[in-house]
């Protein structure tokens, strides 16, 4: 009759309906429950795109957190393609926004942790991940160590084709905390005064670190000291928008063996108001207080030091030491920034060299000369490469205060000089070199494979060209002996390697 339900038609218009449904919702991994009846909001949705190449920005997915980068981000990955997603950690299953979709890797922001890691922890810095000093604060600093060893690890696969090779255990810090001998920081005004600190990532917003964690509390203390001193007798500061202003930067270093401490102040002019109060309130502000000195900068410019330096009052550098020797420390004067580890890394150094007294070691890359004066008592001869002048001079000043009559430092690059020595009849047993983190220049590879040495041992402070190095040493007719991890540098994701290669 016209009119009449037909039951038939309705029960498979219901069945379409219901398979129509189920193909439009939201994505979800296998195993997880959803309610029919409790759709999300669509901003919270999972993506179901086919594939990762289809993604757009805004859109969300979840990932499986496999290991760090070189930069601390968590690293994972979204139908096969990279994802990069910062704050996340190993083991983590994160929800995430799509904030960057590019042809070889994915860019997201951590919108929800569905699984967290035992591992993560509060982060003790009120401005973490604000100010970019550090990366992996909220890491345990067992979870730390095992991922410092990991990037390696990934990054030796990576570029030399080495699944496995002999990596040492990472050899990481009793106390990782309060490390840092040094501060560098840019002078600012904030709402509620004047402000030491460092720059945002990617920005020009100053963030305020006083009490930074990482740095030597008697740095601390003598920073606010500082700080509060110029505020108070209302010394201009640096303005770089319209090139006004006199303090651009304070520079403060601490002297773990001596307690020393030496404060230099980056400025624009060499005219300084109110000096002698100036010098009068540090030194009420600061017991401790060695030397006084300001650098001329004038130039606008990221460069932080100028040319030119004066001391204002006080010794001209303070002392300092590793192991037994003894260095004198300018203002400018390159220092490692975390002693304690500095001695575990030059004595793997030279066990990796495997001296025995009789062999000549070359010591490229040598900067002030720290590793190469560490080697000369083990080794006959020792002569050290640095192209900067300064450098140099500071490190035949320290062989001569040393004693190291037997290690000798050249102005000049090491692509350059290890040819021309050798073709005079000078064949080195061992090279060390540590490079800055770019890596070794190529013309300095051809020479040391040249060169033939029986130890090519490097220092370096990036995984990735320190891989990539490898590799042409490895083609070039050396194997990998083993390398040992260093944490230089607790809370970032930095992580200071040293590699032992041998000749065939």
């Amino acid at each position: 009759m016209k009119g009449r339900p037909n039951h038939q038609a309705q029960k498979a218009h219901k069945t379409a309906q219901k398979a129509s449904h189920t193909a439009s919702k939201p994505y979800s991994r296998p195993g997880s429950k959803q309610k029919e009846k409790q759709k999300r909001p669509v901003a919270d949705r999972i993506t179901s795109r086919d594939s990762a190449e289809e993604l757009r920005v805004g859109d969300r997915i979840v990932v499986t957190i496999k290991r760090l980068g070189i930069n601390g981000e968590g690293v994972g990955y979204y139908r096969r393609k990279a994802v990069f997603i910062n704050g996340a950690l190993p083991g983590e299953v994160i929800k995430a926004e799509v904030t960057k979709a590019e042809a070889r890797y994915i860019g997201a922001v951590i919108k929800q942790i569905e699984k967290r890691s035992p591992h993560r922890v509060d982060a003790p810095c009120p401005v973490f991940n604000i100010c970019g000093g550090c990366q992996i604060q909220h890491l345990s600093y067992e979870g730390q160590l095992a991922a410092k060893e990991e990037i390696l690890r990934e990054a030796f696969s990576r570029y030399t084709g080495l699944e496995k090779i002999k990596l040492k255990p990472i050899l990481g810090m009793d106390h990782p905390w309060g490390y840092r001998n040094k501060a560098q920081l840019q002078l600012g005004m904030g709402s509620e005064g004047l402000i030491a600190g460092l720059y945002a990532a990617d920005s020009h917003q100053l963030i305020d670190i006083k009490g930074c964690p990482i740095q030597h509390p008697k740095v601390n203390e003598a920073v606010d000291q500082a700080r509060k001193v110029l505020q108070r007798l209302q010394i201009p500061v640096y303005k770089e928008k319209s090139n006004q202003g006199l303090v651009r930067t304070i520079v403060v270093r601490w002297g773990f063996q001596s307690e020393e401490l030496q404060i230099t102040f980056v400025t624009s002019s060499d005219k300084l108001p109110k000096q002698e109060q100036l010098i009068k309130e540090l030194r009420l502000a600061i017991p401790e207080l060695t030397s006084i000195a300001m650098n001329i900068n004038p130039k606008n410019t990221s460069l932080v030091f100028g040319h030119r330096t004066i001391i204002l009052w006080g010794e001209e550098s303070i002392q300092e030491s590793l192991g037994d020797l003894e260095f004198t420390l300018s203002p400018r004067a390159f220092f490692q920034l975390n002693p304690l580890q500095t001695v575990k890394l030059y004595e793997t150094v030279r066990a990796a060299a495997g001296l025995t007294g009789k062999e000549t070691v070359v010591d490229a890359y040598c900067g002030t000369g720290t590793i190469g004066l560490w080697l000369a008592p083990y080794a006959r001869e020792v002569r050290g490469i640095e192209s900067i002048p300064e450098a140099v001079e500071d490190a035949k000043a320290n062989a001569q205060r040393n004693g190291r009559s037997n290690a000798a430092f050249y102005e000049g690059y090491a692509e350059e000089l290890l040819p021309r020595w050798v073709k005079s009849g000078f064949s080195p047993d061992v090279i060390v070199a540590d490079p800055p983190r770019t890596g070794l220049d190529p013309r300095f590879i051809e020479a040391v494979l040249r060169t033939k040495p029986e130890r090519f041992v490097y220092v370096s402070c990036n995984p990735s060209t320190l891989a990539k190095d490898c590799k042409d040493l490895l083609d070039g007719g050396y194997t990998l002996e083993w390398a040992q991890p260093v944490d230089m540098f607790p809370q970032t994701s930095h992580v200071e390697t040293v590699i032992l290669m041998v000749r065939k």
